[in-house]
């Protein structure tokens, strides 16, 4: 079975950064779709930047110029990094992924354990 093991959430004021990973578990299966979402409490789940299989890259506009999503050449790890942090941004983190096996070519759709991001004002 293959997972998503985010890593990199934590505490940190406004202003500052913080970089998100998001690391398949099994090395036979790459990273060919990604997406973060953010959940805050009381909230609905909110998707905050998507990365296609060519690399296109889209942001919501609460984001815009201040986060950036990627994913090493290998893709094995997707990332969301993340500057100019404000208090609203304080949510549960999750990264959705499409998993490619690289030589069974079956296409997963896993989602990671999310990961808690605190903005103090």
């Amino acid at each position: 079975q293959v997972q998503l093991v985010e890593s990199g959430g934590g505490l940190v004021q406004t202003g500052g950064s913080l970089r998100l990973s998001c690391a398949a578990s099994r090395s036979d299966f790459s990273i060919a779709t990604m997406a973060w979402y953010r959940q805050a409490p009381g909230l609905q789940r909110e998707v905050v930047a998507k990365i296609t299989s060519s690399g296109l890259v889209n942001y919501a506009d609460s984001v815009k110029g201040r986060f950036t999503i990627s994913r090493d050449n290998a893709g094995n790890t997707g990332y969301l990094q993340m500057n100019a942090l404000k208090p609203e941004d304080t949510a549960v983190y999750y990264c959705n992924a499409g998993l490619l096996g690289r030589s069974t070519r079956e296409l997963l759709d896993i989602w990671g354990q999310g990961t808690q991001v605190t903005v103090s004002s």
